[in-house]
């Protein structure tokens, strides 16, 4: 799967992702990382890319003209008839969930695009985005850790990037639930033990164990998660 990622800072997605798994992934080609300077696809002899907004206001506005360019050297470089999906990172996009990045792992190139200062000339977005998407109600500097969180999500769901690929379907938001939770050695720490469930060695318990766990968390703790579940096992 390839990751295309336009943006005003560069270094700080590749030094952000070329680490742990996802820098792994990298390695064994399981993805690929491509980042574009906004600023090397400006007619401004200055390296400019923003200016005043139209009507007035605070802040700058990133203009269409750099950030087109520089969406036109991604898709030159794909197939002409090859349509990729375009994500703008903002905080007006729907948000961010497993599901979403569950369906974004079955695209074959994704294009996100970091706003900065005010955001991205509408013009612009009108003419190549496909997906606004939010991580949630706030508002960031700009939105390379908002791709680097995208990417990273998405990048776990692709076939060859986990070591043991039953961990994208057990853990937290599969099927609406939280996961359970888990313990390691030693048994017993400051007076705490281990649940003796995990250690009969009974598959179907412990299964048993963990599924009333997670119900229970999900409850607890994102009732509004644990409502879909009971929506959707009614069906």
């Amino acid at each position: 799967m390839e990751f295309h990622i336009l943006t005003l800072f560069p270094e700080m997605i590749e030094q952000g992702l070329n680490t742990s798994i996802i820098g792994k992934a990298i390695e064994k080609e399981c993805i690929s990382l491509n980042t574009y300077n906004i600023r090397d696809y400006t007619t401004n002899k200055h390296k400019k890319v923003d200016d005043y907004t139209y009507g007035g206001g605070a802040g700058m506005l990133m203009q269409a003209q750099p950030v087109y360019d520089a969406y036109l050297a991604v898709k030159n470089s794909m197939p002409e008839t090859f349509k990729p999906r375009v994500i703008y990172l903002c905080p007006q996009g729907v948000p961010f969930c497993q599901n979403l990045a569950r369906e974004l792992s079955k695209e074959e190139s994704l294009v996100l695009i970091c706003g900065h200062y005010e955001g991205i000339d509408e013009r612009v977005l009108e003419e190549i985005v496909t997906d606004y998407v939010s991580l949630g109600d706030y508002v960031l500097t700009g939105g390379e850790l908002a791709a680097m969180v995208v990417v990273d999500a998405v990048s776990r769901l692709v076939p060859g990037v986990l070591n043991n690929e039953d961990s994208a379907v057990t853990e937290s938001f599969h099927n609406h639930l939280l996961e359970y939770p888990q313990y390691s050695r030693p048994e017993e720490w400051r007076g705490k033990k281990v649940p003796e469930v995990l250690m009969s060695g009974n598959h179907k318990k412990i299964e048993e164990w963990r599924f009333h766990q997670s119900l229970e968390r999900t409850k607890h703790f994102r009732p509004d998660l644990y409502e879909k579940y009971l929506k959707e096992h009614k069906k």
